[in-house]
């Protein structure tokens, strides 16, 4: 009986640090996809350089990038302003996790108005101990 007390509360105690761990990479994560996007509209190409992986893609209507497109294009949209909603976080394993969203944004890239709304899906690795996004894609809401 005791055996099986210690071995109850050890399995809760490992959820709960777990779950501790997952609740502070959600917030980590959360907040570099935020600063990503704030990068995007103050054009500030060091967030990209710096939090990328070198294998970085992105894929949306216009096709797929990669992160020396990325680069080149930091200073190709003017935006008004943005917002981000409805987090979805999977922890994939202990080096990758997947981040789901919906953005609305006022902007204009290269003379186009872009979409006002899209739902975004973010993947981040863990390389060196820093988290880097490696994959982003969006697709428009359309209502």
């Amino acid at each position: 009986m005791i055996i099986m007390i210690a071995i109850g509360v050890s399995s809760v105690a490992f959820c709960q640090t777990k779950m501790s761990n997952n609740s502070k990479v959600k917030a980590q994560i959360i907040a570099l996809e935020k600063a990503g996007w704030k990068a995007w509209k103050d054009k500030s190409a060091v967030w990209f350089k710096t939090n990328l992986t070198e294998d970085f893609v992105m894929v949306n209507s216009k096709g797929v990038t990669d992160k020396a497109q990325v680069l080149k294009t930091t200073n190709d949209c003017e935006v008004k302003n943005f917002s981000l909603d409805n987090f979805k976080f999977v922890m994939l394993n202990e080096n990758a996790v997947l981040l789901t969203y919906t953005a609305k944004q006022d902007a204009i890239c290269t003379g186009e108005t872009i979409p006002a709304q899209v739902r975004a899906s973010v993947n981040y690795v863990k390389k060196g101990g820093k988290w880097l996004e490696a994959f982003y894609m969006e697709t428009p809401i359309t209502e």
